[in-house]
């Protein structure tokens, strides 16, 4: 045989190449290196999984993901990545999942929070978070694109953070745990448009599929409690995952627990790339410990087939243990069987604390003690808050902080885990803040010197939550009590906001009434001492305080080397008005700080700190400056309300046929200062605006809206310029 030409040699060369670059995606596209059909259970695999968390493989092959730890999270990945992309690039490979889960409450009805099938580019995910995260990310990373997460959630908790449509639903979500699209768990049944629901936590063994069509660009999930797949998907998402799978993806489960726990149990998987996944036999597979039935149901079947001496024994035994709970045990009240959640029992927080021992004190205050502590079944830290007899606070608030606080969910709010009561000890459990409360880090002595960055995003934090808490909630709550000692930091120092012993519950626009004006001197609101009605708008004053304090790194009224007492607002303002606004800013930064952003939260704390409370804006508002949406004018009102309001609105064009107002300073010991300043003109300000309301329209056209802006900026220019390209 004769040697080919060197041009002969590259065409056959170039022939090859071009081959493999134009040979079908699917036919360069491997299939997982195992054939990933646990169809008999796990056992005699499990060298083939990534196990962390609480997952593990139970004796009889069943994968159990969560057990009955609360706040835990488990995850299960096949150990080799798979291939979704060629080495080239391109579009993502189909592939299709079948597995047989079940979901069994802690007690029944009552569990959480869900369990996913995931696609990942980690089978570790070290920062995520169990509860409502799922195991899968945490409250900083939600909705970011280098996350590269793929699930399909099967959410047995509504989450009102994540827009959860109920507490039964299936959920498709990309790099967020916000779902492109959910639907109420369940399957059409022999092709008709009926459906036929399915309850995720009856312990009853369900079957799922998963098929991504990526010629289509089409995703189904199927489910059903029987071996044969539906033939029509209950959920359909259209999209196109190239963009967000790499060449190679992890595939496994993950689930988590919250403050109730579900056991998440996988019985049987198949996984298929370029073909259809194996639906599994589910006679053929592994029981679930609790499918169908709970450990106390056990109970009572292996005492009835126990000797009849046994039996003897054990009656005996309830029969003293009774007597002894009766003889040592306060009687239920009618309250303690309408509130939620976890009820302790007291023997454990007094382990978990160490007998309330001073080692383990975190702090304390007018209504009693906190206590550092870890919950040994779990060994989960906590913070327990133990309420004196003695205190003021008594049983009535102990019954508002939980029933208030119990019920709601948001990131920026200190969750609450559980209660307990024994005779006259009130105690509250909550999740443990490593980095204590904020005004630590503000005040005197700091443990550290918190950076401009790390203090912007607690003030955005908390405003999202007051935000939470006044408008987006089933019920309005009004905190009546915010300050730097209430705001707690986390591992990362995001802020949440904690004590609601002091917090009221109301219906959207009730009329708030109370008899008895509480809080704490500084932050509260001056209409209090007036009418004793707390409402959102005094919350805002608080929160006004907190942003001054958090900037200045001073209290609200200060008592130091020096003849009189410093109010915080009062200085910033005449710095305001002298044109040295910077000057106020904590000296310890050092200069290191943003000044714009630094000057809107002044004049944030400065209008909310207004003595008139229709002047101050709601939290919605407060959010939307924050975050940059809106632009906040240059004109600052001063804070001690010294001012007239006047309709002058006759009808007139630029009043939209409503109320006009002018604010004048008349007869003020500031009016001299403000006519000095760049906020003054000829001693009067001209404002086309009227009174804040309680809950504001986003179009900010109305004249009522108007006072603190309404333009939507540039979000890149840190809220500096309007869309418009006006100065």
């Amino acid at each position: 045989m004769g040697i080919l030409s060197p041009s002969l040699l590259w065409v056959f060369m170039s022939m090859l190449i071009l081959h493999f670059l134009t040979a079908p995606v699917e036919s360069q596209l491997q299939s997982p290196p195992a054939d990933l059909l646990f169809t008999n259970g796990f056992a005699a695999d499990a060298a083939n999984l990534t196990l962390n968390g609480g997952a593990q493989v139970l004796q009889n092959g069943v994968l159990r993901l969560t057990n009955d730890s609360l706040r835990a999270l488990g995850h299960a990945f096949y150990s080799t990545p798979v291939r979704f992309k060629n080495s080239f690039g391109g579009p993502a490979a189909s592939f299709s999942t079948a597995f047989a889960f079940s979901t069994v409450p802690q007690y029944p009805g009552l569990g959480g929070h869900g369990l996913a099938f995931t696609i990942s580019r980690s089978r570790d995910l070290p920062r995520a978070h169990p509860s409502q995260y799922l195991g899968l990310m945490n409250a900083s990373d939600i909705g970011n694109f280098s996350n590269h997460i793929f699930a399909v959630e099967f959410d047995t908790v509504k989450d009102f953070e994540f827009d959860d449509i109920d507490d039964n639903h299936i959920g498709i979500d990309i790099n967020s745990l916000v779902s492109n699209a959910s639907v109420t768990a369940g399957y059409f049944a022999d092709n008709s448009s009926t459906i036929q629901d399915i309850h995720l936590q009856s312990g009853e063994v369900i079957q799922a599929w998963v098929d991504y069509d990526s010629l289509r660009n089409q995703l189904d999930v199927r489910i059903s409690e029987s071996s044969v797949k539906p033939t029509r998907a209950i959920l359909s998402f259209n999209v196109d995952l190239s963009e967000f799978f790499e060449e190679t993806m992890f595939v496994g489960f993950s689930a988590s627990t919250g403050l109730l726990a579900s056991y998440h149990y996988i019985m049987g998987w198949s996984f298929s790339v370029n073909g259809e996944a194996k639906s599994l036999d589910l006679s053929s597979l592994p029981s679930s410990p609790g499918s169908g039935q709970n450990t106390h149901k056990g109970l009572i079947l292996g005492v009835s087939v126990s000797a009849s001496v046994i039996v003897v024994i054990l009656l005996a035994s309830i029969a003293i243990y009774v007597i002894h709970r009766i003889r040592t045990a306060d009687a239920i009240e009618a309250w303690e069987l309408d509130v939620g959640p976890h009820r302790f029992p007291y023997r454990e927080l007094k382990k978990a604390t160490q007998g309330f021992r001073e080692k383990e004190l975190l702090g304390f205050g007018g209504f009693g003690r906190v206590y550092r502590g870890t919950l040994l079944n779990s060994n989960t830290r906590v913070a327990v808050k133990r309420i004196l007899n003695r205190s003021k606070q008594g049983l009535q608030e102990f019954v508002t902080e939980i029933n208030i606080i119990g019920r709601l969910r948001h990131r920026n709010l200190v969750q609450l885990l559980g209660w307990c009561r024994r005779r006259n000890d009130l105690l509250l459990v909550y999740e443990f803040m490593s980095n204590g409360s904020l005004d630590k880090y503000l005040f005197d002595e700091p443990k550290r010197i918190l950076s401009w960055e790390e203090r912007f995003k607690i003030i955005k934090g908390v405003a999202s939550v007051l935000l939470y808490l006044h408008e987006e909630g089933e019920q309005s709550v009004i905190h009546r009590d915010i300050k730097a000692a209430n705001v707690l930091l986390d591992d990362d120092l995001n802020g949440k906001l904690g004590d609601f012993g002091l917090a009221k519950l109301y219906e959207h626009g009730a009329d708030p009434s109370t008899t008895r004006v509480v809080g704490t001197l500084g932050y509260l609101a001056p209409e209090l001492t007036k009418t004793g009605k707390p409402s959102a708008s005094s919350d805002v004053f608080s929160f006004g305080a907190l942003m001054l304090e958090v900037v200045c790194g001073r209290r609200p009224i200060e008592q130091k080397a020096m003849p009189e007492e410093l109010i915080l607002v009062d200085w910033v303002w005449e710095n305001w008005v002298l044109g040295s606004i910077l000057q106020v800013v904590d000296p310890r930064l050092g200069g290191q700080f943003d000044e714009v952003e630094a000057v809107l939260l002044l004049k944030l704390g400065l209008i909310c700190s207004n003595r008139l409370p229709e002047i101050r804006p709601s939290m919605r508002y407060l959010v939307r400056y924050l975050e940059g949406d809106l632009i906040f004018p240059d004109n600052v009102l001063p804070p001690d309300g010294n001012y007239d309001i006047k309709n002058t609105c006759s009808g007139n064009s630029g009043c939209d046929g409503g109320p006009d107002y002018i604010r004048s300073y008349q007869n003020s010991s500031s009016s001299d200062k403000a006519t000095s300043s760049s906020t003054a003109n000829d001693g009067d300000l001209d404002l086309e605006a009227g009174p804040f309301s309680p809950a504001p329209s986003d179009s900010g056209n109305s004249s009522s809206n108007r006072l603190f802006g309404s333009e939507e900026v540039d979000r890149t220019n840190k809220g500096l310029t309007k869309s418009n390209g006006r100065d």
